[in-house]
């Protein structure tokens, strides 16, 4: 599934593009997650602004109103002219055209989506954004923060992690990667971490997502950015995907176990509970 990174890196190569261009076209194909929520035609003329992301969802305003996205578990944007984006194909569900390029979502598995909003703050916009936690580069995500949210769960600490309703971004690999570079235990309960190694955690946390961003993101089967560039974090992995590997740290076999159904990889002597 994108995560945080992929989200961004995706933002990052169409939104200067596609900014001020006029819609003059919409396709809109098999019914992705949710329903669009307006007519085709009513984003026709509009001028596209600056897109934005929260969490893992992009923002596309246009003059009125504006469309939220979500790439789901497989889903990817395309920005370019159809010479390079080629003829829509069974999996392309969405495309804006604009006087600058064809903005094409790609999902074969349709647990995406686009949604016509009157602003982030309203409709189905605000439904789908209440519940985030806070932006991981956000100055307030603090360890303090963090400590004083993980007291009022009783869970363990990776799965109060991948809530996102306390901290945005620190998906699965990510969050695997932090709690092993604040050498913490995915298993420990999180009511249980201290509040130094709430600091730890949320520098880690912070770092890894900087690193994955700087790295293009991970690619793990099929991400690509709008320009169709793969990601580059997943062979840094630390942990994740290194069952049976030595730890790069002290040489122990790194560990899997299996964590609400997601994959946990783990450093059994670095990582203490």
């Amino acid at each position: 599934m994108p995560e945080l990174p992929e989200v961004e890196i995706t933002r990052q190569s169409f939104a200067d593009r596609i900014a001020g261009a006029r819609v003059i076209g919409v396709t809109v194909g098999k019914p992705l997650r949710w329903p669009l929520g307006c007519t085709a035609e009513a984003l026709l003329e509009k001028t596209v602004g600056q897109a934005e992301r929260r969490g893992k969802y992009l923002w596309l305003p246009l003059e009125t109103g504006g469309l939220l996205m979500h790439l789901g578990m497989s889903g990817s944007l395309a920005f370019g002219d159809l010479q390079s984006l080629g003829p829509l194909g069974t999996h392309d569900h969405f495309e804006l055209a604009t006087t600058r390029g064809h903005l094409r979502l790609t999902d074969p598995r349709r647990f995406g989506a686009v949604v016509w909003s009157a602003d982030q703050r309203s409709g189905a916009a605000a439904r789908l954004l209440a519940g985030l936690g806070l932006e991981p580069f956000d100055p307030a995500f603090t360890g303090a923060f963090l400590h004083a949210a993980l007291q009022r769960r009783r869970v363990a600490v990776k799965q109060a992690l991948l809530g996102g309703d306390i901290v945005v971004g620190a998906g699965n690999i990510y969050a695997c990667e932090a709690l092993f570079a604040a050498g913490i235990n995915p298993r420990l309960r999180s009511d249980r971490l201290s509040r130094p190694r709430s600091e730890r955690l949320a520098t880690a946390v912070r770092d890894t997502l900087a690193r994955a961003l700087a790295l293009g993101g991970s690619t793990l089967r099929d991400f690509r950015d709008a320009h169709g560039m793969a990601g580059q974090f997943q062979l840094q992995a630390a942990v994740y995907g290194r069952a049976g590997e030595p730890c790069p740290s002290c040489g122990t076999t790194i560990r899997r176990i299996v964590q609400a159904q997601r994959s946990t990889f783990f450093c059994p002597s670095c990582q203490r509970r």
